[in-house]
């Protein structure tokens, strides 16, 4: 059994899927840093200084009674959230990923078509009486003079 799985791990699509795993979770903590830290802030500002972050409704207080100036504070004080900006958030770094994976994939896509090459014209053809190898446009065989079909 432990041989069958060695086998299984290392067959070269395991390992690949492992790197596009491992690379994926890097990317998205790019995505997350850019949402969180470039993209929602001025998004913020326009719409009169909302933190998305702390964008987020109390279902119920904490230990400490509110009102929470942060989500880490309505967090601290035991209080249940629903939060509103972090799911607003995600759903950015969702849309920013499905794009860059499709982006990707047209790459890929095009990148194979361009691989595709037409099936080479034949030059020549078989003589059917001598099995010598003749032209393809030619009409009588040059070695025993029978007459081809065109």
């Amino acid at each position: 059994m432990f041989k069958e799985f060695k086998e299984f791990a290392m067959r070269g699509n395991v390992i690949d899927m492992a790197v596009g795993i491992i690379i994926g979770a890097a990317f998205g903590t790019i995505v997350k840093s850019l949402v969180d830290d470039v993209i929602m802030p001025p998004i913020g500002l326009l719409l009169s200084n909302v933190d998305f972050s702390n964008l987020f409704v109390v279902i119920k207080t904490g230990k400490i009674a509110g009102p929470y100036a942060t989500l880490a504070a309505a967090k601290v004080a035991g209080a249940v959230t629903v939060n509103i900006g972090v799911f607003i958030n995600t759903i950015i770094s969702f849309g920013i990923i499905a794009f860059s994976v499709f982006l990707i994939i047209k790459q890929m896509n095009a990148l194979k078509r361009k691989e595709v090459v037409a099936p080479a014209v034949p030059l020549t053809k078989e003589c059917p009486y001598c099995l010598s190898t003749v032209a393809i446009k030619a009409s009588r065989c040059p070695h025993c003079t029978s007459e081809l079909k065109v």
